[in-house]
């Protein structure tokens, strides 16, 4: 008479089963799509040139090397690049070549062009898109790279024009 009575059904009721349920396929869900990507090109697979390259030239190339207190080490490409074509550059993206002398393929690395806005009292760099390049327009610019091959071989790299957007 005065004990507690017991339960019809024992365990968790359906309704929360069915909302743990739906947690476990939102969860799931959210991670399908956080986990998708979008293909990327090989890195060290050269591309073919854009377009619109053969149209800006590339000249005055020299490479500098600068070392970090924190022992890392940057190989930078100055040059210049002449738009002797009939449209405006906003953008530009080069891969470039780093050869060694082992009969090895050579390290590809892809990197945005970068003009040099100012050099006192440090050089800065801007994107292409910040200040494009219009016909007949020739500016200064810089690449930089922090993790060339130690079997590179010293000689300048080649430079291809893989990406140019116009307008």
């Amino acid at each position: 008479m005065f004990t507690a009575k017991q339960p019809e059904g024992s365990g968790m009721p359906v309704k929360a089963w069915v909302v743990a349920g739906l947690a476990m396929l939102a969860v799931f869900a959210a991670v399908a799509f956080i986990g998708r990507r979008k293909p990327v090109t090989a890195p060290n697979r050269i591309q073919p040139l854009a377009a619109y390259a053969a149209s800006l030239k590339l000249s005055d190339m020299r490479m500098s090397e600068s070392t970090s207190l924190a022992g890392g080490k940057s190989t930078f490409i100055d040059g210049k690049i002449l738009n002797t074509g009939n449209r405006t550059v906003t953008s530009a993206t080069v891969q470039v070549l780093f050869r060694n002398d082992e009969g090895m393929p050579p390290q590809v690395e892809t990197a945005p062009l970068m003009f040099i806005r100012m050099r006192e009292p440090y050089i800065d760099t801007q994107p292409v898109g910040s200040a494009p390049l219009k016909p007949g327009d020739e500016r200064e610019f810089r690449l930089i790279f922090e993790s060339i091959p130690t079997n590179w071989n010293q000689q300048m790299p080649e430079i291809h024009m893989v990406e140019v957007e116009t307008k």
